[in-house]
């Protein structure tokens, strides 16, 4: 029996008279691959009946975006936007809010030749003043011309034009009113940009990753081929920001790419409602769905009754990545669900980065996750991952195997030197092959510090090669040296996320230079408990965790709930943390305290 708010829900949703995209074609094959650029595979999308619906905070359907309309709104848009006196090649930044004016107006650009550049729609951790400031770093480091946002957001979004040089800010409804142009229309050709994406970042320097044509056609393809195998019956949902690589790329454009419908909900929606992901997954029968592994949380903590009634059994590939993948949450996700039919062999643990338009790697579909549990002294002192049978997890860690390269690429892991490493030692990550940026915009010195002459790219992140998978175990700068030893600040959070008061998200570890020159080790704790005794209680509780997991002494600091900075595609930014606490800008709660 469904619960009372689910079921005034089904009795909204029954009322609304749209009707979504149908889940497969009729009369238009499914074609994976073959073409040039983005345009072309909207053009041929647009001959089915496909395409993209958007669903409100209460789970209705309010706005249904067949690739044929979209197809039609962005040629009109491309002509209104070259009114404006706009040149090939010239950037257009797009506040990318979920919804069909975002997809509109990406894709217009793309016929008029202009490059579209996403841009956060979400206000961040430090309010108006701190978006403003993130928004206008990126309008300067893209060269923008004009700035599209949303009705709502136009007022900052022209403070932020200010800050940034930028004259032309116009909304959605303001480029509606726009002539159009005679002038023809001269898309993008296979050698050309795609897009511009700043999706994460510092405020002061953003680095805005340069995509081509061909970059995202051979990246949609591995998406659909080597990843989820699409078919002609898959239907995809998604509540992932289209501003970042994960959600724009996974779960838009290639999407389209394969002409298979998607159904979306808002970010925030999801925020709020975490469970709403699974309620219209159930409606909709969605076949293929991603998350980073704090969404798996985040619905595992807050799912309750209201799973009475769902059916998640046509979800064949529940995809990680953006993010560590966790098994601990995939475990307790997939116990949480069990009653829906889901299959736990549908998760699929992913690897990839912006800079390689999206997807690296994936792991093998329909079949169990790969856990690889290794000793931690091995992990510590030898960079090695040594297989371990011991069940303590004091004495070893899992880490799972998120899959093998693309085709047409090539991952090496390299040693200090640059040599490459054999199976299970620890090293740096590089990948080469067709899917990877031609730059950063305009920073050559950036683009010369990650990519090298070889042509091979420094992902950042480190790991080690188990039978030609990969698997990931944390990024090379948040590594922490302490005593001689190497420590994965993830081991530290996740030990002390693991106390009934704490969440994910909740825990950010990092070193500072102590006296000595030696690394000391800092904990941030969110707190919120306002009794002095529960307090202390805390810190001296996540002390002794992080002691027995990490065998680590370190300074216990709680601070206020939210006080930990978050990138924009949801992950904790230990380095934007560390910065914070240095320069005293963290409101702390009692006396730090060593444990």
């Amino acid at each position: 029996m469904m619960t009372g708010s689910l079921a005034v829900l089904d009795k909204q949703v029954a009322a609304n008279t749209l009707v979504r995209t149908p889940t497969s074609n009729r009369d238009l094959p499914q074609k994976v691959g073959g073409f040039g650029t983005l345009a072309e595979s909207l053009d041929y999308a647009a001959q089915g009946l496909t395409g993209f619906n958007f669903y409100s905070g209460r789970g209705v359907l309010e706005q249904v975006l067949p690739y044929s309309d979209l197809r039609s709104r962005a040629l009109i848009t491309a002509r209104k936007l070259l009114s404006l006196g706009l040149h090939r090649m010239e950037r257009v930044a797009i506040v990318a809010e979920t919804g069909p004016d975002f997809m509109v107006t990406f894709f217009g650009c793309q016929y008029a030749g202009l490059v579209p550049c996403p841009i956060p729609y979400s206000m961040y951790i430090g309010g108006r003043e701190a978006y403003v400031a993130r928004i206008a770093g990126m309008l300067k480091a893209a060269h923008a011309t004009a700035v599209i946002s949303t009705d709502a957001q136009i007022e900052t979004l022209r403070e932020a034009a200010a800050q940034g040089g930028i004259s032309t800010v116009l909304s959605h409804a303001d480029v509606a009113l726009l002539p159009e142009t005679l002038t023809k229309l001269h898309g993008f050709g296979t050698e050309d940009v795609a897009y511009i994406q700043y999706s994460s970042g510092s405020t002061s320097a953003p680095k805005g990753v340069l995509i081509s044509q061909r970059a995202i056609m051979t990246n949609g393809a591995s998406i659909l081929r080597d990843g989820i195998d699409v078919k002609p019956t898959d239907r995809g949902f998604s509540w992932l920001p289209l501003y970042h690589d994960m959600g724009l790329v996974g779960f838009c454009l290639s999407t389209m790419m394969g002409q298979s419908s998607m159904d979306y909900l808002a970010t925030t929606a999801f925020a709020r409602r975490p469970t709403l992901w699974l309620k219209l997954m159930s409606d909709n029968r969605t076949t293929v769905s991603f998350s980073p592994t704090f969404g798996y949380d985040l619905v595992a903590k807050r799912v309750g009754a209201e799973l009475a009634g769902l059916d998640l059994s046509a979800w064949r590939a529940a995809g990680i990545g953006g993010d560590m993948v966790r098994p601990d949450v995939l475990k307790r996700f997939a116990d949480a669900v069990e009653s829906t039919g889901f299959d736990r062999k549908s998760f699929m643990p992913s690897y990839g980065m912006a800079e390689s338009t999206l997807a690296m790697t994936f792991a093998l579909a329909d079949r169990d996750i790969k856990i690889d549990r290794v000793d931690r002294a091995a992990l510590r002192g030898q960079n090695k991952a040594v297989p371990s049978q011991n069940a303590s997890d004091d004495v070893a860690r899992d880490f799972v195997v998120c899959g093998k390269i693309v085709s047409g690429h090539v991952l090496e892991v390299r040693g200090e030197a640059g040599q490459i490493l054999g199976e299970r030692e620890i090293g740096k990550i590089f990948v080469k092959g067709p899917s990877l940026m031609l730059g950063y915009y305009e920073n050559h010195e950036a683009t010369k510090a990650v990519i090298g002459e070889d042509g091979f790219l420094d992902t950042g992140d480190m790991g080690y090669l188990l039978e030609g998978e990969i698997v990931i175990t944390g990024r090379a700068k948040d590594l922490i040296l302490h005593n001689g030893r190497n420590i994965w600040p993830q081991d530290i959070e996740w030990a002390a996320e693991q106390m009934p008061v704490l969440k994910s998200g909740d825990v950010a570890a990092f070193a500072v230079e102590g006296a000595d020159g030696d690394d000391e080790v800092v904990v941030l704790v969110e707190c919120r408990l306002s009794d002095v005794e529960a307090q202390e209680n805390l810190r001296r509780d996540v002390g002794k965790i992080v002691h027995q997991s990490s065998g680590v002494d370190c300074a216990i600091v709680l601070v206020a709930p939210k006080s930990l900075p978050f990138t924009s595609s949801g992950k904790l930014s230990r380095a934007q943390a560390r910065k914070s606490f240095l320069a005293g800008e963290m409101s702390v709660i009692g006396q730090t305290a060593s444990a």
